[in-house]
């Protein structure tokens, strides 16, 4: 490793506390079966604004803050006549975070942003989906320290999944509760 090369304070807390916790726990017996994080991808839908190309640049540039990185716009796969969605048309906007990026949007997220969630009480632990991947909503983006109120023209949510390599909910919850993630004890 070269000197002086920066490492995100969540990656070495994984490489030097998660791992040998997750083993001991799990009892695996090679380090390429202890799970990890493998992306988080932040997804912002446009909803009854999908009209009006206003909304969905305000949404592209929200995104681009919170996430560090271009956002890419979503289409709409198929025609849904009930909701007035013709194919092709753009219903919203992602980012896929990886490596150093997404460790460091973690670490902002865990530290900064649910803290600052009116009468936060911890994340919901049902939300996993069976193959140890989590997702959560948030309803407005102004928690993030990146967004100003004064930047925001309109409320918009926000879906933040959490992919995995744990083969199991219970190693998921495991892996993200070991990062720091606040889960609520029910």
């Amino acid at each position: 490793m070269a000197e002086g090369k920066y490492i995100p304070r969540l990656k070495e807390k994984y490489l030097k506390e998660v791992v040998p916790q997750l083993k001991g726990k799990f009892k695996y017996t090679s380090l390429m079966r202890v799970p990890k994080l493998k992306m988080i991808v932040l997804n912002m839908g446009i909803g009854e604004t999908k009209d009006d190309k206003k909304f969905l640049d305000e949404g592209l540039k929200l995104l681009a803050m919170v996430s560090g990185q271009k956002p890419v716009i979503t289409k709409a796969k198929i025609s849904v006549s009930g909701f007035k969605l013709r194919q092709g048309k753009p219903i919203g906007c992602k980012v896929t975070l990886r490596k150093d990026r997404m460790y460091e949007f973690l670490d902002r997220f865990i530290s900064f942003v649910l803290p600052r969630i009116r009468d936060f009480r911890g994340i919901n632990p049902d939300s996993f989906d069976g193959r140890g991947n989590y997702s959560m909503g948030i309803q407005e983006q102004q928690v993030f320290p990146e967004i100003a109120h004064e930047q925001v023209p309109f409320v918009m949510g926000m879906d933040i999944s959490f992919v995995t390599s744990a083969r199991t909910n219970e190693e998921g919850y495991a892996l993200l509760e070991a990062f720091g993630m606040p889960f609520r004890k029910d």
